[in-house]
């Protein structure tokens, strides 16, 4: 499971520690990856807090639940490209920094547990198994996506 592995800091993601950098540098790209992730912490938890959206059709209801998805891989990419970067150091103050933020996996697991309530108000279903997979498929090639550049 992606969150297992995020929580172990292991995944398969594209992009690997490449060289050693200085905790400063390690952590100005740290900092860029966690407040992408506190940007979509916070949307999912106005979603969380509001009642399920109705829609008038199927199509309707699979995109938005296509758009929740892609922001649940897109803050699971940032996470851990956050470690990656904090990786790149010795400085624990930095791995820390990089580290924390991953309760938000447990988030991003409510967000999925809502959707499919949400889904069967409007007439889907869904399957959370389905969209984790989805989820792990999708990370790395969005991690490459977000990568700062060397």
């Amino acid at each position: 499971m992606l969150a297992t592995a995020l929580l172990l800091g292991v995944t398969g993601a594209p992009a690997l520690a490449r060289d050693h950098r200085t905790a400063e540098e390690a952590r100005t790209r740290v900092e860029y990856h966690l407040r992408e992730v506190n940007q979509l912490a916070a949307h999912f938890e106005g979603v969380l807090k509001t009642d399920c959206p109705r829609f008038d059709s199927s199509a309707e209801w699979k995109t938005y639940l296509d758009s929740e998805v892609e922001r649940v891989v897109t803050l699971m990419a940032h996470l851990e490209q956050a470690w990656i970067e904090a990786k790149a150091t010795g400085d624990d103050d930095v791995r820390r920094e990089a580290k924390a933020p991953r309760r938000r996996v447990d988030q991003a697991r409510a967000l999925l547990e809502k959707m499919q309530a949400c889904a069967e108000n409007n007439g889907a279903q869904i399957s959370q198994g389905e969209l984790w997979q989805r989820i792990e498929r999708e990370v790395p090639q969005r991690q490459a996506e977000i990568a700062l550049p060397q």
